[in-house]
């Protein structure tokens, strides 16, 4: 699709995905500050389960001199994020719960993978498996850095009632703004003909995986441990929501 278009699309998917998170601009700050802290100003990135390009977007207006691989299973977002990066990143079709895929980057050094808003799909163990993989694709030293909500449970129900107002809220605010929700951004990027026909694929892939419970922050931490991770914690938080850290 023609970069107008995607840049279009991305433009209306950050102005919908902030409508469910307040401090979205706020969280990929602190990633790209943390990451540049560590890593420096021209590390190779994995952008993992990348959605229309949002995260490699950022990263390379903020360090030019970056290197981001981009991979996703959605082929609608895939197609999005193709046309709004521009040549700018690699884009890859991958499908984080099949066998292997860490193995398709090869001997390729990467120094981070950065994800947001995306790795709550998946079931426990499929969280765990990506864990274990991510380990394995990152040399010692390298870094994890996971942005998401990951709800209160019930030791904290004052923190939950909060977090769950806080989350009404930002949602009126940001529709009554003219934000689209998930679905009717999904049916305005399907009115685009090259997108259109890439919704029966979209269909079948994700026909038989449903939404999953929300692991909490410290399932997210002892799996990363449990992976091999030598650090894990959290370098950001607004109530439930998250960045969290791990380095291997």
């Amino acid at each position: 699709m023609n970069a107008a278009d995607a840049r279009r699309l991305l433009s209306l998917w950050d102005t919908q995905q902030s409508a469910y998170v307040a401090h979205r601009e706020a969280r990929f700050e602190a990633m790209l500050s943390v990451l540049e802290l560590h890593a420096g100003d021209a590390p190779t990135v994995l952008d993992l389960a990348c959605g229309p390009g949002a995260i490699s977007d950022r990263l390379l207006a903020t360090f030019p001199k970056a290197t981001t691989i981009a991979v996703d299973f959605d082929p609608v977002l895939l197609a999005i994020a193709r046309g709004a990066l521009d040549g700018r990143a690699r884009v890859h079709d991958l499908d984080l719960i099949s066998d292997g895929w860490e193995r398709q980057f090869g001997t390729e050094r990467v120094d981070a993978v950065l994800t947001s808003t995306a790795l709550h799909w998946l079931s426990p163990a499929q969280l765990l498996d990506v864990y274990t993989r991510v380990g394995r694709l990152l040399p010692a030293g390298g870094v994890l850095l996971n942005a998401d909500h990951l709800r209160f449970d019930e030791q904290s129900p004052t923190l939950r009632a909060i977090a769950e107002r806080h989350d009404t809220r930002t949602r009126q605010a940001g529709f009554a703004s003219g934000a689209l929700d998930y679905d009717g951004w999904y049916e305005e990027a399907l009115r685009v003909p090259e997108l259109a026909a890439l919704g029966p694929e979209r269909e079948r892939r994700f026909a038989d995986r449903p939404p999953q419970p929300l692991a909490p922050l410290a399932f997210h931490l002892a799996a990363l441990r449990a992976a091999g991770f030598a650090e894990a914690g959290t370098a950001w938080q607004y109530l439930d929501d998250y960045v969290v850290f791990a380095r291997r």
